[in-house]
Order: structure tokens, then C-alpha cells, then sequence
């Protein structure tokens, strides 16, 4: 099967966006009508109230039948029916459609055509997607992009940095749906305890388990009509993985504790920093989940790629602060400061760094004095290339950070800058994530405890585990 997701992203950006489409029509039987596309990866049929093809035909069994994409092909799947589904003379329990052909389900007869279109990528002349800004060429083929996409209910898949506004694509998808008059809710898959992350997604019955006091519905009945927000997609415990693979396929979940399925109608955004095809090569992610998901996928990319967008970001940021302030504009010394800063924590980092500088301005422009100290004391200059033939070097240094002297042995000085480097490390870990150590020990990619024990061998916070 040809691959049928596209990713748009500053690596290795690709010009065509591939959407997976179908087309289904009753040509037969007393529902005949005109044909739709239908754009979920799973389409139900059968004559209860809530299938995508809702039959009157009393031939046709509750849940009869259901269209299925699979990595293999487009899949024609009975549910057991009781008059059986037919393709030809021959009753079958699962084919693959392939090309345009006909079916039959009871006295129905429905016609399949695969409508999948291939839309050429041309950068948008927007510098704006909702609360989204940029006029790099990467950011404006992004919103080429999600202009697209937004207004459809395909899944979408926002891989990128932390801090490069994942959830703000996002919540602009939502914005520009025919959803956006619906709820918005955001589920961070690492940031629940393990044993609670089935019941805060599903809900649970009360006395379901220790604790479960009164019934409570999960956030996919919450999203109900509008869209759930997945952040953090690879920190998803694999055993809980088939569960919301079956949600997305069956668009119904069971609550911990009982066994009444409940219908939910829910578009799904799904976000992550991590490589998930190197964790499904790994066996840490389902293929079948990350196929799912990743109908769409974009990718964004990280702050220091896109300096030209620099400005654009920073007024806006300026001018949707959280309160009152006459700030307009860096100076120029800031602006070379930012250009060589590497920006591990991206656009929120930039956010932080202004919202802190501004309350240290006197005028109308940031200057450096208002920064944070790693930031003063930053070069002004892009750290030049190493010839491999020069023969007298300066010392390299950087915020932060510095070379042990050459009176050390080599394994003092190693140590001594591997103490130097872990301590700024941890200090910078520690901002990026606010504080908090959960957080922290997610970013590092290390468990709280080892976190715990590094913060108070250097002496950072209090280093309580």
C-alpha cells in the first residue's frame, strides 16, 4: 500500500500532503442517495442510530458491517451479521475492496470508490494561523497545511521540540474546525500517575477501585463533540495503548468498572517530542496505534531554525501578555543575543524569558541588562567553526560553561567539566519545566529519583525526592 501520510516539516520538507479518503454510496435498496467521503479510518454500517451509514432496511443487522484502513489496504469487514455481507455471489467475513466496486449488507446494495487526493504544498501567504505566527517558508507551508486539514475531521499527529507550540497548532486546528463551537480538552499522558491514566481517560464507575468514590466520566466523554488533545503521545503506557486504539477504531468507550459502552464523538490531536517510529521499531509504541494517529502528520520546527520569524514572534508575544505593560520592542544588542542563543525550551522559553526581562525595563525596549543571567552572559557572535589546522585557539567558552585549565590532569579536568556541564544542565532542566521534578525527570528522559539525588549533590532546590 502506498504511504498515505505526508510529513510537512523543516528537516526534509515534502510538497504534497496524501488525505485518506473513501467514497460510499446506496445505489440500492431504501436509503438510496447521493454518495459522501467519508474521512475516518473506520466507517460503521448497519441500522442503529449512530453508525456512519444508518440503514433503514430491516435486512440489516444493528452493527452489520464496517470499512477498515489498514496498513495492507482498505479492509470490508462483517460484524456478524445475520443476512451476511456480500461482495458478488460470495458471502465473505473480511476482503480487501481495493478498486471502486459494489457490495451488498441485507437488501442494500452500497458502492466503495477509495478517494484519497493528493494536494500539492504551496507556502500560504498567511503569516498567521490563529495564535500561531511565522513567515519563515516552513511556517507558511505548515499553515498551507492546517488550512487544509483543520476544517476536516482527519486525526492529526503534531510531532516537534518541547516548547515549539504544540498545543497551540493544536488548539488552532480546533479553532478553525467545525468543531470549534465544542469542547477542548487537554490529557497530558505523562503527567498522570500510571495506574490512573485508564481512568482519567475512559472514567470509571464508582467503587471501580480504591478511591473511586462516585462515577466520574473520562476526558474522551468530556471531548464529546469536539476534540481531545493528546500531548505527550509517547509516554503512553504500552498496555494502555490497545484500549485507545479501540476508541479510535470503535468511537466508544467503557468506563473502569463497567460494561456499558458508551458512544463518543471526539476528533483527536495527538502531540509528541519523541521519534515515535524509532519507539515502534523498539517495541515501545503500536504500529497499528501510530498508523491511527498519524493520519496527518506535521512536524514543527525548532526556534533557532526559524530566526526570521524572530520578530514576528516576539511582538506578538509582546502584545499578549497576561498583563498591563509600555514594552514594544528589544534592542538591538538583545536581538545578537537571541540570534546565537540555542533555545532549548523553544517558544516557551522565549515567552518566559520576555515576560521575566519586561518588569526590568525602564523604557519601551528590553536591553540586556533584563535578561536572565545565562543570557547575558552569552557571546554576542556565533561560536565560529574549529579549523582542524589552526594552531593557537582561544579558550571556548560558553554560558555556563568553561574549559578546566591545562595544569589539570586529563581526568580532573574531565570531571571538572562534566560537573560544570551537569550542574547547568540541571539548572536549565529545572526552568524548562517550571520546577517541577515529574516534569523534569521526563524531559531528561531519567526517573524523578535519579533527578532528585543530581539536584542535591549540586545543591540546586531543595532536592527532595
Amino acid at each position: 500500500m502506498a504511504e498515505t501520510t505526508n510529513v510537512i516539516g523543516d528537516q526534509e520538507p515534502r510538497k504534497q500532503l496524501h488525505l485518506r479518503r473513501v467514497r460510499l454510496a446506496v445505489v440500492e435498496g431504501p436509503d438510496k442517495g447521493p454518495a459522501k467521503v467519508y474521512e475516518a479510518d473506520v466507517v460503521r454500517i448497519g441500522s442503529r442510530e449512530g453508525n456512519d451509514i444508518h440503514l433503514t432496511d430491516d435486512t440489516v443487522s444493528r452493527n452489520h458491517a464496517e470499512i477498515v484502513r489498514t496498513e495492507q489496504g482498505i479492509l470490508l469487514r462483517d460484524l456478524g451479521s445475520t443476512n451476511g455481507t456480500f461482495v458478488g455471489p460470495v458471502r465473505i467475513k473480511e476482503v480487501f475492496l481495493g478498486d471502486a466496486r459494489r457490495f451488498k449488507v441485507g437488501n442494500t446494495q452500497i458502492e466503495f470508490q477509495p478517494a484519497d487526493e493528493v494536494i500539492d504544498i504551496v507556502a500560504s501567504g498567511a503569516t498567521r494561523f490563529e495564535g500561531v505566527v511565522g513567515r519563515s517558508v516552513a511556517m507558511r507551508e505548515l499553515f498551507s497545511v492546517l488550512e487544509r486539514v483543520a476544517k476536516t475531521e482527519l486525526t492529526v499527529l503534531v510531532t516537534g521540540e518541547t516548547g515549539t507550540g504544540k498545543e497551540l497548532v493544536s488548539r488552532a486546528i480546533h479553532q478553525r474546525s467545525n468543531r470549534r463551537n465544542g469542547p477542548f480538552i487537554v490529557f497530558d499522558c505523562g503527567a498522570v500517575a500510571r495506574n490512573l491514566v485508564e481512568s482519567e481517560l475512559f472514567g470509571h464507575e464508582k467503587g471501580a477501585f480504591t478511591g473511586a468514590v462516585a462515577a466520574r466520566a473520562g476526558v474522551f466523554e468530556q471531548a464529546d463533540g469536539g476534540t481531545i488533545f493528546l500531548d505527550e503521545l509517547g509516554e503512553l503506557p504500552i498496555e494502555l495503548q490497545p484500549a485507545l486504539l479501540r476508541v479510535l477504531e470503535q468511537r466508544e468507550v467503557r468506563r473502569v468498572g463497567d460494561r456499558k459502552m458508551r458512544p463518543v464523538n471526539v476528533r483527536v490531536v495527538a502531540a509528541t517530542n519523541r521519534d515515535l517510529k524509532e519507539q515502534v521499531s523498539e517495541g515501545l509504541f503500536r504500529q497499528d496505534l501510530y498508523y491511527r494517529l498519524a493520519v496527518v502528520e506535521v512536524h514543527l520546527p525548532p526556534l533557532r531554525a526559524r530566526m526570521e520569524d524572530l520578530d514576528l514572534v516576539i511582538a506578538h508575544i509582546l502584545g499578549d501578555t497576561p498583563f498591563p505593560h509600555g514594552v514594544k520592542g528589544i534592542s538591538t544588542e538583545v536581538r545578537r543575543v537571541f540570534e546565537t542563543w540555542h533555545w532549548p525550551g523553544n517558544l516557551r522559553e522565549l515567552r518566559n524569558v520576555l515576560l521575566r526581562a519586561i518588569p526590568f525595563s525602564d523604557g519601551s525596549i528590553i536591553t540586556k541588562d533584563a535578561l536572565p543571567d545565562a543570557l547575558r552572559a552569552a557571546p554576542n557572535e556565533p561560536v565560529p567553526e574549529i579549523d582542524a589546522h589552526t594552531e593557537e585557539l582561544d579558550e571556548p567558552t560558553g554560558p555556563g560553561l568553561s574549559l578546566p585549565g591545562a595544569d589539570k590532569s586529563f581526568k580532573e579536568a574531565k570531571d571538572a567539566l562534566l560537573e560544570s556541564f551537569e550542574r547547568y544542565y540541571l539548572e536549565d532542566l529545572l526552568r524548562r519545566a517550571g520546577g517541577n521534578l515529574s516534569k523534569a525527570a521526563r524531559l531528561a528522559g531519567v526517573d524523578r529519583k535519579t533527578i532528585a539525588r543530581m539536584l542535591k549533590r549540586h545543591g540546586i532546590g531543595d532536592g527532595e525526592e
